[in-house]
């Protein structure tokens, strides 16, 4: 039976996930990736037959040595040239963010044959297009609810730093709900801007597959139909596991 590991190591957390024959068995979330981590989930004596690490951390070779060192027979370490079930069009493909990559790919795995918006939610927000033929067609890089919450109290002298936590109105009703809603159903809009602007170049409906650790402060305000993935990743990491393997 064919035993593998998704990793994806984002700027604020690291997910894990234990597949077996195709099925997901188990996932495990930590604040970062450790080896201790990665062999935690694997059973007892048991090394994956493969594995394969998403992050945006910039690991060394001897650091990712050190990581996935003895919890697998193969390691693959995901970037752009990573042979795969998609088409990279994106002119700087060095840069693009291993977890956009698998993102994609997780989409293209779940909904095959349709325009996507890709959106996930951390630390910074992605919005990525993946056409209905499999090509990753690019995409827009916003701040993070956090981070934009954390940016109007540190650029002021006068607005507080507001927890996510807490009512969000509409309209604010005093300063605090006015920056969380501010924020977070500013996120909003902007999504639904992004799938206009998809529909109209596709001249058809998007589908818009949402995911991110930020993922469920936005769901309640949203009105049009939405997929909701908490493993987009990791479904996307396992299929270009599967590519490879073929």
């Amino acid at each position: 039976m064919a035993l593998k590991l998704t990793i994806d190591e984002g700027n604020s957390s690291t997910k894990v996930a234990l597949w077996r024959d195709g099925v997901m068995e188990a996932v495990v979330t930590h604040h970062r990736a450790t080896p201790d981590l990665l062999r935690g989930i694997l059973p007892a004596g048991e090394v994956a037959d493969s594995a394969i690490l998403c992050s945006v951390c910039g690991h060394t070779a001897t650091e990712t040595q050190a990581l996935t060192e003895g919890i697998a027979r193969k390691v693959t370490i995901l970037s752009a040239d990573t042979p795969m079930p998609i088409v990279i069009d994106y002119r700087s493909r060095t840069t693009l963010g291993a977890d956009r990559i698998a993102a994609a790919a997780g989409v293209a795995t779940l909904i095959p044959g349709r325009n996507a918006l890709v959106v996930d939610m951390g630390t910074a927000i992605t919005y990525d297009v993946v056409t209905a033929d499999g090509r990753f067609a690019g995409g827009n890089i916003a701040p993070g609810i956090f981070v934009r919450l954390e940016a109007l109290n540190h650029f002021t002298r006068a607005l507080p730093l507001v927890e996510t936590d807490g009512d969000v109105p509409c309209w604010g009703y005093d300063t605090t709900t006015a920056m969380r809603s501010g924020a977070i159903r500013g996120v909003v809009g902007e999504l639904q801007y992004y799938r206009h602007c998809l529909a109209a170049e596709c001249d058809s409906d998007p589908a818009v597959v949402l995911t991110g650790g930020s993922a469920d402060l936005i769901l309640p305000f949203i009105t049009t139909p939405i997929i909701h993935e908490p493993n987009l990743v990791l479904i996307g990491l396992n299929s270009i596991l599967d590519y490879n393997e073929e």
